[in-house]
């Protein structure tokens, strides 16, 4: 049993950041970000998958992730409450182009993180999302254009 905890917490400190993140930056929130984390660690303690590498691991727990994020989203939106935006910044010059991107669509939030900040490539995020490659490099395109308008109107 002590081997698994082990296991268990090497995992965890391995993708808590990540998976952070990521449902940060969908989410826009802090408490649910802190919530999701939470429900993807416990949907693979219910399912205990195994793992071809890290790699592997990495792309069903960020899956995981984002599937519990958009059903968030769509309770958020059927409940018809506004999304609320805490938005924790290391330092002020930072500040600014964290709120555009909280500004934008929940869909343009998740793929600027995960190719931007996660480093995943068109493709690799287009199998995280279950996209085509050509969809991920509109909704990237679209992201830029859009941040761009923003960062331009505030400035």
């Amino acid at each position: 049993m002590q081997k698994q905890d082990a296991a268990f917490e090497a995992l965890v400190s391995r993708q808590e950041n990540r998976i952070y993140r990521t449902a940060l930056a969908m989410l826009g929130n802090v408490q649910d970000a802190e919530d999701q984390t939470q429900e993807t660690f416990l949907k693979y303690l219910e399912k205990r998958p195994v793992f071809q590498n890290t790699a592997h691991e990495t792309a069903w727990m960020l899956t995981v992730t984002r599937n519990g994020c958009i059903s968030r989203l769509r309770l958020k939106e059927r409940q018809n409450l506004p999304l609320e935006v805490d938005i924790p910044t290391p330092g002020p010059e930072e500040r600014e182009e964290i709120e555009e991107l909280f500004r934008l669509p929940a869909e343009d939030r998740e793929v600027i993180h995960l190719h931007y900040y996660e480093g995943y490539s068109t493709e690799e995020i287009a199998k995280l999302t279950g996209s085509k490659p050509a969809t991920v490099r509109s909704r990237l395109s679209r992201a830029r254009g859009k941040l761009r308008v923003l960062m331009e109107v505030d400035s």
